[in-house]
């Protein structure tokens, strides 16, 4: 088996147990001996693995005390958030912080939908609206799930900018569950529902400030429905 391999084995051994729990923030990692042994490798090419996760922001090397987990909120590497957020065992800052991620990508991505969408694509926004409201009526909380998603989908595709799509992608499977946890509540849904018709209202506009208002303002009762309802 290549060495490369080797290291990505540990890497990804020893970021299961973190973000599962086992090893906790600010707690130190078990040698490297220990670590060689579970794994059945050399010291050699645990020190890589553990310079890939201090390079990540993940870990920290106190020399001559041993390697700490650093907080998730330190970590550098979108995908190893990702996997501490996905198992929920991310705290109330990183949640947060995946709100003020999405308030940069999104008010601009309305203020660019507002000036470039399609009649199509307006469309498209009103038939996820009305689905947001029948899964409301049903108590259909994956259906409201999706729709919301779709919905979010459609303004980023109606930027017409890929970048922004691109770089958003991967934050949509942790966004799936973050919203399968919160749209459990049903005032939340009642929220969302308000706050999807006045983005979809002023992006209808051709208004870009007005579109990047309504994002925010969708963005503000995200955050205060999180603190209040789930945090």
């Amino acid at each position: 088996m290549a060495r490369k391999s080797l290291v990505s084995i540990v890497v990804d051994g020893l970021l299961d147990q973190i973000v599962a729990g086992e090893i906790r923030s600010n707690q130190g990692l078990p040698s490297e001996a220990d670590i060689g042994e579970a794994h059945a490798v050399s010291r050699m090419t645990v020190r890589e693995a553990i310079k890939t996760l201090q390079a990540q922001g993940v870990v920290r090397v106190e020399n001559g005390v041993g390697t700490f987990v650093n907080p998730v909120s330190d970590w550098t590497s979108l995908p190893a958030v990702l996997r501490a957020l996905a198992v929920g065992n991310s705290d109330a800052e990183v949640a947060i912080q995946l709100i003020e991620v999405r308030r940069l990508f999104e008010t601009g991505a309305a203020a660019l939908a507002a000036q470039r969408r399609s009649d199509a694509e307006i469309d498209q926004l009103r038939v996820h609206l009305d689905e947001m409201r029948a899964a409301q009526v049903a108590n259909d909380v994956d259906a409201f799930v999706a729709a919301d998603l779709a919905f979010h989908n459609v303004i980023l595709h109606a930027s017409r900018n890929v970048f922004l799509g691109a770089m958003f992608e991967p934050l949509t499977r942790v966004l799936a569950e973050r919203r399968r946890e919160t749209s459990r509540v049903p005032e939340i849904q009642v929220h969302a529902i308000v706050e999807h018709q006045g983005v979809l209202d002023a992006i209808s506009t051709g208004d870009a400030e007005k579109a990047r208002m309504a994002m925010n303002s969708h963005m503000d009762q995200t955050l205060a429905d999180l603190k209040h309802y789930v945090l």
